[in-house]
């Protein structure tokens, strides 16, 4: 079992940033990657960007490319998703998502909202 607590969101105007942080139980190598989604209203939801723990690869959605880093702190067991030049159309529920390497279980966080007003 996997515990995952969030946090960092909240409102922003356009053009801000924002840093979102999401701290796993365990060992951050017992996991196979780290990553955040987003759901906004009526929207499916989808990945914004991920990393695999070992050899540490990143995986960005094609419209945060240059905006967002995803980042981890081994130490802490914590991984960060820095939000830059927020536009409005971030405005969603973000959700911290992990996957178990033992059991390849997904796991996800219970999500933070961030708005951006235009």
């Amino acid at each position: 079992q996997v515990q995952l607590v969030e946090s960092g969101g909240g409102l922003v105007q356009a053009g801000g940033s924002l840093r979102l942080s999401c701290a796993a139980s365990g060992s951050i190598f017992s996991l196979t990657s780290m990553g955040w989604y987003r759901q906004a209203p009526g929207k499916q939801r989808e990945l914004v960007a991920s990393v695999t723990t070992l050899p540490g690869r990143t995986d960005y959605a094609d419209s945060v490319k240059g905006r967002f880093t995803i980042s981890t702190d081994n130490a802490k067991n914590t991984v960060y998703l820095q939000m830059s030049s927020l536009k409005p159309e971030d405005t969603a529920v973000y959700y911290c998502h992990v996957i178990y390497r033992r059991t390849n279980v997904n796991y996800w966080g219970q999500g933070t909202q961030v708005t951006v007003s235009s």
